[in-house]
């Protein structure tokens, strides 16, 4: 099933991450655009998985959150209002991209929306004045929440991610190795 609102392109390094960039229709009154549609989004998850809940998180200038994951979550984020630095590293031990990292950038002017399969970890630098992060999550069972989730340090030396700052905002949970 085709949907033409939609352009997908998978990762330039991480080519299990794939990204979704709706098609933009503009006037002279603004513009009109799908964030989601289940039938689409249904061809790229496993048979049988949907997206349970949708979280938004605002965020100043400055605040780095991340890098988190698990290993059955399914994310479909992006950032409805300002910019933001998406990073996405694989975690799967077994894979050839194993500790290797991908970087987005994401804002309310250019609409993607990355998907994260489970497995992999991730995070945001906020660019803007401020920015309203968005993501829907699908997985099997109960969620799992922060105190059950994979945490990596943003400034990890093993992987190097070339961040836009040096002393960001963190909550304590990203400040230290869990």
């Amino acid at each position: 099933m085709s949907y033409k609102d939609f352009e997908v392109t998978r990762g330039k390094i991480l080519k299990d991450v794939l990204v979704f960039k709706p098609e933009v229709f503009w006037d002279d009154r603004g513009n009109i655009y799908t964030t989601y549609n289940e039938d689409f989004y249904l061809e790229y998850l496993p048979l049988g998985l949907k997206f349970k809940h949708d979280k938004f998180a605002f965020n100043h200038n400055n605040v780095l959150r991340g890098l988190h994951g698990d290993s059955k979550t399914w994310k479909l984020v992006s950032c409805v209002h300002g910019k933001i630095y998406e990073v996405v590293v694989d975690m799967r031990p077994d894979s050839p991209n194993y500790m290797i990292w991908e970087a987005f950038d994401l804002d309310s002017a250019n609409y993607q929306q990355v998907l994260i399969p489970p497995g992999f970890v991730n995070g945001y630098y906020v660019l803007s004045e401020n920015a309203l992060f968005h993501y829907k999550l699908a997985y099997e069972g109960a969620y799992v929440d922060a105190a059950e989730q994979k945490t990596l340090l943003w400034n990890d030396k093993n992987l190097k991610i070339n961040w836009p700052c040096k002393n960001p905002i963190l909550q304590s949970r990203d400040k230290k190795l869990r």
